[in-house]
């Protein structure tokens, strides 16, 4: 493959951007600079978009990799979903209404639930924590006040990134069990670590702007389709049609700048030469591409720690689970989805259990998987006690997120690096959010945004309508 030479002049016809890597990343930002005028082609190692959201087939059923949600208060995955036509396919609650089983009191299960109000913050969960049944009445009140404080924390003080989560909430006199049947609950979801592995202040991010910012904030989005209907499917059908230039199944083996400013961007069979390049690959792929002296210190790239993902699937004979989803309490299961609409199945109940910061199962072998989770299914889910199992199968990511570790926000580079036109892309990068799709599409809008306006090419002003909406 090749392509020829391009003007690298100020605000020249022929501006072009190679994107390298094909996740929502990289999507966005594609989708960014096509939108304002710029020439653009994508390159993607895999057959597919959508990085690790994506779906496979397997014995007739269209399976997720691992369940995703997104939340109200994810503006620019949100405006993503709107930019590639997908939103109705991914809907969101009509309010905050989560089911939470715990299973370890010796009289059985006993459900409660987490939901929301329509009042104002804090008052729209007054009454579901007043009433939680999984927490005493003393560790209830107990996390009132240590709301109102972690509402009270300047997300803006770097030394939060220095502490961690769970000592944080000791010291506010959170108990074992409120850290586990709801900070926890919320935390490890959206984190991919417990509160003593967790940055405070990522985790005051996650719960300030999700639970203490906007009565529906925390209002929950899953795809009712499979996830590559949405991230490879409408995605690359987006990209077609705003005119970028998408490549699949092609690696970049490196980067590197000529002498006219441009730059030059190798591949196994050939070259393609562009205007500017957005590195949108995980944290170790982009140090390996670097060029010398884009950033300070890159081994801090390597310093970036990873966190697997778990996602246990089973599939059974009849329906089982009477909700969307729930939580669970008193088991090694976390939370479960029912996927029987979205994978195919015509019969019986596909459920997806999504078990994160499974350091310590990711690499157990299925029949011990299987062994540990269908009994504790057994005890969540009354009805799969009658149920016969069709399939049991398990997807592993093993570098799912970064590790949100305290000191992590020191080791996040921004969009820009000191190479003129190269710039940084993924949930990895200095969004100020976790690891999630809603990190992703940020850091490919703060990637698009740095580059246009090196480029000289004015903000198409519906890329950032989601700020607005933030």
């Amino acid at each position: 493959m090749s392509d020829e030479p391009l003007s690298h002049a100020q605000g020249g016809p022929g501006r072009h951007v190679v994107v390298v890597g094909g996740g929502l990343a990289g999507v966005t930002a594609a989708l960014a600079l096509a939108d304002a005028g710029v020439r653009v082609t994508l390159l993607e190692g895999r057959p597919r978009l959508g990085g690790l959201a994506f779906s496979f087939r397997r014995d007739g059923l269209t399976v997720d990799n691992g369940q995703h949600v997104y939340l109200r208060c994810c503006t620019a995955y949100r405006w993503f979903l709107d930019r590639i036509e997908g939103a109705t396919l991914a809907p969101l609650q009509d309010r905050l209404d989560v089911p939470v089983v715990d299973v370890a009191k010796p009289e059985g299960r006993r459900l409660g639930r987490l939901r929301r109000d329509a009042l104002p913050v804090p008052l729209h969960l007054g009454r579901s924590l007043a009433t939680y049944p999984h927490l005493s009445l003393a560790e209830r009140a107990g996390v009132g006040r240590a709301a109102l404080a972690l509402k009270g924390l300047d997300l803006a003080d770097p030394g939060l990134d220095a502490q961690d989560f769970g000592s944080w909430l000791t010291a506010h006199g959170q108990s074992p069990r409120a850290v586990e049947a709801l900070w926890d609950l919320v935390g490890v979801a959206t984190l991919n670590a417990v509160a003593g592995d967790a940055s405070l202040g990522l985790a005051a991010m996650v719960f300030k702007t999700g639970l203490l910012s906007d009565p529906g904030a925390a209002d929950i989005g899953w795809a009712r389709v499979p996830l590559g209907e949405l991230h490879d499917r409408l995605a690359r059908e987006a990209l077609d049609s705003a005119g970028v230039r998408t490549e699949l199944r092609t690696r970049v083996t490196s980067l590197s700048t000529g002498a006219d400013g441009g730059w030059t961007v190798r591949l196994p069979d050939g070259t393609l030469t562009a205007d500017a390049v957005v590195l949108a690959v995980p944290q170790r792929e982009a140090h390996g591409l670097l060029p010398e002296g884009a950033l300070d210190a890159p081994e801090r790239l390597l310093e970036i720690g990873t966190a697997p993902i778990l996602n246990v699937h089973v599939v059974y004979d009849r329906k089982v689970l009477d909700v969307p989803f729930l939580a669970a309490l008193g088991t090694p299961v976390q939370w479960v989805f029912d996927r029987t609409e979205a994978s195919g199945l015509r019969t019986g109940q596909y459920l997806a259990l999504s078990q994160s910061a499974a350091r310590d199962e990711i690499d157990r072998p299925v029949a011990d998987l299987r062994e540990r989770y269908l009994p504790e299914l057994r005890r969540l889910l009354p009805g799969t006690r009658g149920a016969r199992v069709k399939d049991f199968f398990v997807t592993r990511e093993r570098t799912a997120t970064f590790a949100p570790a305290p000191g992590v926000g020191r080791l996040r580079p921004g969009a820009r690096t000191k190479a003129p036109g190269l710039y940084l892309a993924g949930a990895w990068t200095a969004t100020g959010w976790p690891a999630t799709m809603e990190s992703a599409v940020r850091s490919g809008v703060s990637a698009a945004d740095a580059a246009l306006g090196a480029l000289g090419r004015p903000r198409p002003r519906r890329l950032f309508a989601f700020e607005e909406a933030a």
